[in-house]
């Protein structure tokens, strides 16, 4: 029988927890935000490019989700931090090997948390892609390290599962968090205080990304670290971990297998799911439920002000109105996604303790994943135009955040079990980030690049989605035939 969690370990659990919950937030934050973000921050280029002489709507074209340079940012800013945060997460996976444990997953939590304060108050794209950039260095290094640190505080196999299982379920927490953050700074932005004079949603969900680095600030003196690692570092048994030592005899295997599963899981999610809020809230071509919201909440203002006694808001400001009434709308949607990732994640971790088959555990989600996704996007795309499927989608994504969000959580129960100690930050490192944030993130890249178009077109983007979630799912349920199967322990750690 596992032993009760201590006062510290209850510590421990909660600032891990935390930690889960806003990697989640802030990876789940630029679909959300990544319309209004470019809207406004395209803005003073546009201006440019009239004052050279370009028409007005000609330039604006060039701007608008599915215009070439709107795309251009599109893919940029969902892929280039990806790639950022798995290059430099690789590296903190070896420093969490190196350095530590509770160290790096302190810098790391603290440096996402303000890269994301930092982000909001950007006035310029490439400002924002510096600090979103940042934000996935961040998240990526505390992934790997806080899944390194509880697998060795909870030596207990049972316990340990279920630590892992139900930690990281609070990352779905994450995703309900930021859609709640999203809807909230959208209802209550314009009595918020004013950012470079304006009053714009997405810069107050971008902020609230600072929200994780208070209670680690106040709870990082009682935590400890790795026992197993801090003994066999002081006894000077500890080796020295190697990217090279991955593609060993003894590890290759293991490490190219979950690597390219990794992305599988990936795939799907950035695919298809993550690109949902941009399906449904397109300007003029998204869902007729979207765009009715967005129209009477723009309708609205100019009613009040003519009550009033006012003259219409002008333009911009109306543009500003409507789009956090759309970015409302499609928050609501994600809600029920991330409800049904955290219904999947708990069963995952209720169920992980019971099966003894890893590939058996990941199939129960991954082969109803591979059915459902595409064919609930093929579906999308042709009822953008029903308002009565709006309570469909939310149903639909639901189920597909069930079968998909339940495999990230996987992967912080297994991979700890089947790389030795001195290269677990590493091994986990190369396998989240090389194949989960990106080659699993280039699936958004392979969507919106194929789905371009002009004028753009929101169903062509879930038609393409779904092939490519299709074949990321695909492929990573095939590959999972060769998974290997660790023990019920720890992998033994060779003496130095």
């Amino acid at each position: 029988m596992a032993p009760r969690l201590t006062t510290t370990q209850w510590l421990i659990c909660a600032i891990a927890a935390i930690g889960f919950a806003f990697d989640i937030y802030e990876l789940l934050m630029l679909p959300l935000i990544i319309k209004p973000a470019i809207a406004a921050l395209s803005a003073p280029i546009i201006d440019e490019l009239v004052r050279g002489g370009l028409p007005r709507p000609d330039a604006m074209a060039l701007w608008v989700p599915g215009g070439p340079r709107y795309v251009e940012w599109a893919r940029t800013l969902f892929f280039l931090p990806a790639i950022a945060g798995g290059v430099f997460g690789l590296l903190g996976g070896y420093l969490t090997d190196r350095l530590g444990r509770r160290r790096v997953l302190t810098f790391s939590i603290l440096l996402y948390a303000f890269s994301a304060f930092a982000a909001g108050y950007s006035t310029t794209l490439p400002q924002l892609l510096f600090f979103r950039c940042l934000v996935f260095i961040g998240v990526c290094v505390e992934f790997v390290a806080a899944v390194a640190w509880l697998a060795e505080l909870f030596p207990n196999h049972k316990q340990r599962e279920r630590v892992l299982g139900y930690t990281q379920a609070f990352s779905s927490f994450g995703g309900l968090l930021v859609a709640t953050a999203n809807v909230m700074a959208a209802q209550l932005a314009a009595s918020l205080p004013a950012i470079h004079g304006g009053h714009e949603a997405w810069r107050y969900t971008l902020i609230s990304g600072i929200i994780p680095a208070i209670p680690l600030i106040l709870i990082r003196p009682l935590l400890p670290e790795s026992p197993e690692w801090e003994r066999k570092r002081k006894a000077g048994q500890l080796k020295r971990p190697s990217i090279a030592e991955l593609f060993s005899p003894e590890l290759a295997r293991t490490t190219i297998i979950t690597t390219l599963v990794f992305a599988g899981s990936y795939g799907i999610a950035f695919g298809a799911i993550q690109q949902l809020p941009q399906i449904l809230g397109a300007p003029n071509r998204g869902h007729v439920a979207v765009l009715a919201e967005s129209r009477a909440a723009r309708e609205q203002a100019v009613a009040a002000a003519h009550a009033a006694g006012q003259p219409a808001p002008p333009e911009p400001r109306l543009r500003q109105i409507a789009g956090n009434a759309s970015d409302q709308a499609v928050a609501r949607v994600s809600f029920w996604q991330e409800m049904g990732g955290l219904a999947g994640r708990f069963v995952l971790a209720m169920l992980a303790v019971a099966i003894v088959s890893r590939r058996t555990l990941l199939r129960i989600f991954q082969v109803p994943a591979l059915i459902f996704v595409p064919l609930l996007f093929w579906w999308v795309s042709g009822t953008l135009g029903d308002a009565s499927t709006l309570p469909w989608i939310k149903v639909g994504i639901f189920v597909a955040g069930f079968v998909t969000v339940a495999q990230f959580s996987f992967w912080g129960n297994y991979i700890p079990l089947v790389f030795p100690l001195h290269l677990r930050g590493t091994g986990e490192s190369f396998a989240a980030n090389i194949g989960g944030r990106v080659i699993g993130t280039a699936a958004a890249w392979f969507t919106i690049t194929l789905s371009e178009s002009r004028p753009p077109d929101p169903a062509k983007m879930a038609v393409v989605g779904a092939m490519v979630a299709g074949v990321y799912a695909l492929v990573g349920t095939l590959l999972t035939h060769w998974l290997p199967e660790p023990g019920q322990s720890l992998r033994p750690e060779p003496e130095a």
